[in-house]
């Protein structure tokens, strides 16, 4: 038998464990035989249901949890994409057949993402096995009692861990991103040139504040460099904050980008955490209406032309910072623009996508370009994000440089 004659539904609904399909609004799909079983309700009462209309907290009991423990897990899966073993959890369930009267239960979640195609989460997979039984095994003596009160205290210390360990993730993800903001420039006029500069955080926890964008109008040029840290929350900040600061200063005294890049590598061997850092570097001539780069790992800016040719400055790309053992000497190419054309220059958050090719995203960051070329750069910047950002949460932060020339 080959993969094509594999009935995937009988097999859902013949699986012993009890699992169900929602949408990441927590709207059930579908659930298999072992599921209604468990859950005392059919299928009808279910399918196209909000979970916690069908499944509420006991309103009899002050202290219950479920909904805010379970409802937790389940965003956190749709936004960082990355299964969820739940803690042990009490979670009162309502008798089908008399309303009004709850019956306590324990369970023990388990929840998955269903990525689509493009990466995106597409459904959330609930599977839930029920311990009760466990629990109240010779309940009615000290034994059982003991063993009850001693699971459910474990069960209870865990959440609270786990809260006090969001919490903290919180507040250090807060503090990152008020220092990424520091660090970042505000846009300066660039003469009679659009330009427009956006970053967005990633909705994961930490995943912060490790991507960079700087513009520097200069006598008789712009440059212009984008660049991204391995890593995230405060460390990443301070690192991104130092290698800003230095690649803005090379670019000031340097003849072309690739010395500015190969200063900048130099630099980042003293310091920690700026190893495989990537970023590009753009010099733009106007007199001479030319583009003069180098990149060092970094996704290749795009240049779209007023006639709706888009060309990918790929021509002179090296490795990340520090990934040689030696200094070696940077490429640097040169290409011409027409006035009217867009640049673009963006980290790798705007394009890539677990399981996707990496061209996948640059032929959609090419097809967006063309699509809003004659808009102007504040709106062409909010359209590239819109098109191009994961519809449930965006799990790398973003930088993007719009200017047009």
């Amino acid at each position: 038998m080959n993969g094509s004659e594999i009935d995937y539904p009988a097999v859902f609904h013949a699986l012993p464990s009890a699992v169900a399909l929602l949408t990441t609004g927590l709207v059930y799909v579908d659930a298999n035989e072992a599921y209604l079983s468990l859950s005392g309700r059919t299928r009808e009462q279910l399918v196209g249901r909000y979970l916690f209309d069908v499944f509420p907290d006991n309103p009899g009991d002050p202290a219950a949890t479920g909904v805010r423990n379970l409802r937790t897990s389940l965003e956190r899966v749709a936004a960082t994409r990355e299964r969820d073993a739940m803690a042990l959890q009490r979670y009162d369930v309502e008798s089908p057949d008399r309303p009004g009267v709850w019956q306590e239960r324990y369970w023990s979640p388990v929840n998955v993402p269903v990525l689509a195609a493009d990466g995106s989460v597409a459904l959330l997979l609930h599977r839930v096995e029920e311990v009760t039984e466990l629990i109240r095994a010779g309940s009615g003596g000290d034994r059982g009692q003991a063993l009850e009160s001693d699971l459910y205290s474990r069960a209870r210390d865990l959440q609270d861990v786990n809260e006090r360990l969001r919490r903290a993730h919180a507040r250090e993800r807060e503090v990152a991103l008020h220092l990424q903001e520091a660090m970042l420039p505000a846009l300066r006029p660039l003469g009679h040139h659009e330009a427009a500069v956006r970053y967005r955080p990633a909705a994961g926890a930490l995943n912060v504040c490790g991507d960079w964008y700087d513009v520097a109008d200069l006598p008789g040029r712009t440059a212009v460099a984008v660049g991204d840290v391995v890593g995230h929350g405060l460390r990443a900040a301070g690192v991104m904050g130092q290698l800003r600061s230095a690649l803005s200063a090379a670019a000031r005294v340097a003849e072309g980008p690739a010395q500015a890049l190969e200063v900048l590598g130099l630099y980042a061997r003293s310091v920690t955490g700026a190893e495989s850092t990537t970023a590009v570097l753009v010099f733009i001539d106007w007199s001479s209406r030319t583009l003069t780069y180098s990149s060092a790992g970094h996704p290749p800016p795009a240049l779209c032309h007023s006639d709706g040719t888009v060309v990918f400055l790929d021509a002179a790309t090296d490795p990340p910072l520090g990934a040689r053992p030696e200094h070696t000497p940077r490429p640097q190419a040169q290409t011409a623009f027409r006035d009217g054309s867009v640049l673009v220059l963006y980290t790798d958050g705007l394009v890539e996508r677990r399981r996707e090719d990496i061209d996948t995203g640059l032929e959609r960051l090419a097809a967006t370009l063309v699509r809003h070329r004659s808009a102007d750069a504040e709106s062409l910047a909010d359209a590239l994000l819109t098109r191009l950002a994961q519809p449930v949460g965006m799990t790398d932060d973003t930088a993007l440089v719009v200017l047009r020339l």
